[in-house]
């Protein structure tokens, strides 16, 4: 008898013991979230979007064949702060007027009182943390680069940051480590102006010969490693960065958070900085793409992700990993540098079939690749749902279990997810403080004043003195401006298009490049 009692009391211990696994199974329901974030990566610059064959991207091309692959992607903005802005808050950036191209000095234009998407995760048990190009502000406008910097990503609900300020064609150039100068001497201290240099120091206009990378425009300012820069620097010499071991270093800080994070829940914001200029990719990519700096810079990056993902294996997280990649906004080959990114293009398209490019209100501005993996909850699938990096904040959400959401910010998780072909309806795009509207298969354009073309980095911007409308689905290149012919499709989107958006001309400016 008493054997009897043992054997069921054993056996009752393992059935309760399963039903606390099985429960505690099903309560986890909060992936790791790893969001790869490129800049200036266009539509057309991978294989899985029809990149030329002698450039390679099969590390990139592995998420799009084995995670949804969306061909209606977008950033919310055609330039970097605007679309990293509306990434991080769910919200358009042109409700903020401080959300445009930042200078590196700018401060912190996120309001530390409002809802993030890192401050959401952390408030459901994630582990936060940034790496690489942030390009949204530092401080509150007097910042002295020589002390711990109070208001950035750490205000902001990530728990660790390593990051540059701005971008790698701006001052200062170096990292910062959780609002510390990394390698700073305190005897050497760093200044940093752009509105006018500092007495004595040499600039690519008044010393030529320090230059190693020659400018085309707006980059004549302060020159750090034979790179000419925006904005004028002076001191924080041991701080400076390497520009062409720049990859690598993020990419040991990304993967260190991985393996400090492996066994929690973990959100990291891998913010890369190709192929942005200038384009400096370690030696051991030099000519391999046959196009240039701006080639190899991509390969080097899909390498990059290759190796992240490589390492989310090893520690035993991938499965348990949703991936998200996309890119800031479209292509700009001249951005500022003499780097043959125009002279050996080939037969290349970095729009791909889209028209414009950043910078632009036509579709190749906004129109990015966009991608989510998880490996055994996704299966692979190309979708043509309209989705936006903005939706992130409550389509992540509503995944883990938070409820979460902005005015702005749409849950499309099921599309994300590949269990659904519906993404959002309508959709506010913009460019250098102009806006556009995506509804359905339509891209209404307003009227605009202004130049055409950006003809420093030749991309035509939108700007017509008439109304365009466009069959994005029947006409992705742009061609066929069908405003005269439905006339009343252009007064009911404009009418949608006014009720999000409010006055779209209130507020533009004239835009120029640096």
């Amino acid at each position: 008898m008493n054997k009897l009692l043992l054997v069921v009391a054993l056996f009752m211990s393992m059935v309760g013991c399963n039903s606390v696994k099985q429960e505690t199974t099903s309560a986890q329901v909060k992936p790791n979230i790893l969001l790869i974030y490129l800049d200036d990566l266009g539509y057309g610059d991978m294989g899985a979007y029809g990149a030329a064959t002698n450039l390679k991207t099969p590390n990139m091309d592995f998420l799009a064949d084995n995670g949804v692959q969306f061909s209606n992607g977008y950033a919310t903005s055609a330039t970097c702060t605007p679309s990293r802005f509306g990434l991080i808050t769910g919200t358009y950036p042109w409700r903020n007027a401080k959300a445009k191209i930042l200078p590196g000095s700018a401060p912190l234009i996120i309001d530390t009182e409002v809802m993030t998407l890192p401050k959401m995760l952390k408030k459901e048990g994630y582990a936060t943390g940034v790496v690489g190009k942030w390009h949204l502000g530092l401080g509150d406008g007097n910042m002295d680069w020589n002390k711990t910097i109070q208001r950035g990503p750490n205000q902001i609900g990530f728990d660790e940051s390593y990051i540059m300020a701005a971008t790698q064609d701006r001052v200062p150039t170096v990292y910062i480590d959780n609002g510390d100068v990394v390698g700073l001497d305190l005897n050497d201290p760093i200044q940093v102006n752009y509105k006018e240099n500092f007495e004595g120091e040499p600039t690519a206009i008044s010393n030529p010969e320090l230059v190693k990378m020659k400018w085309h425009h707006g980059h004549n300012n302060s020159v750090v490693n034979g790179i000419p820069r925006i904005g004028f620097m002076k001191g924080g010499e041991s701080a400076k960065w390497n520009d062409y071991d720049m990859a690598d270093h993020f990419l040991v800080k990304a993967k260190e958070y991985v393996k400090k994070h492996k066994d929690e829940p973990f959100f990291l914001y891998y913010a890369m900085q190709q192929p942005h200029v200038p384009r400096t990719p370690h030696p051991r990519f030099e000519g391999k793409s046959g196009m240039g700096p701006r080639g190899d810079a991509i390969i080097e990056a899909d390498w990059c992700i290759g190796e992240i993902m490589k390492t989310l294996k090893e520690e035993g997280v991938l499965d348990n990993t949703l991936v998200i990649f996309s890119s800031d906004n479209g292509p700009v080959l001249n951005d500022g540098y003499y780097d043959d990114a125009v002279e050996k293009l080939g037969d290349h398209k970095p729009t791909g079939v889209l028209r414009g490019g950043k910078y632009s209100l036509f579709e190749a501005g906004t129109r990015v690749p966009f991608l989510t993996y998880w490996k055994g909850h996704i299966s692979p699938k190309k979708s043509d749902a309209i989705v936006c990096q903005m939706d992130l904040m409550t389509s992540i959400a509503s995944l883990i279990g938070s409820d979460v959401t902005t005015n702005d910010s749409q849950n499309v998780i099921d599309a994300l997810l590949g269990t659904s072909d519906k993404g959002r309806e309508e959709l506010v795009l913009e460019a250098t403080s102009r806006t556009a509207f995506r509804q359905g298969d339509w891209l209404l354009i307003p009227s605009y004043k202004g130049p055409a073309e950006l003809k420093k980095v030749a991309i035509e911007i939108g700007n017509d003195p008439e109304v365009q409308l466009y069959n994005i689905k029947e006409d992705p290149s742009q061609q066929n401006n069908l405003a005269k012919v439905h006339k009343d499709k252009v007064s009911q989107m404009m009418t949608a298009f006014t009720a999000i958006r409010g006055n779209h001309k209130k507020g533009i400016k004239t835009y120029k490049l640096r």
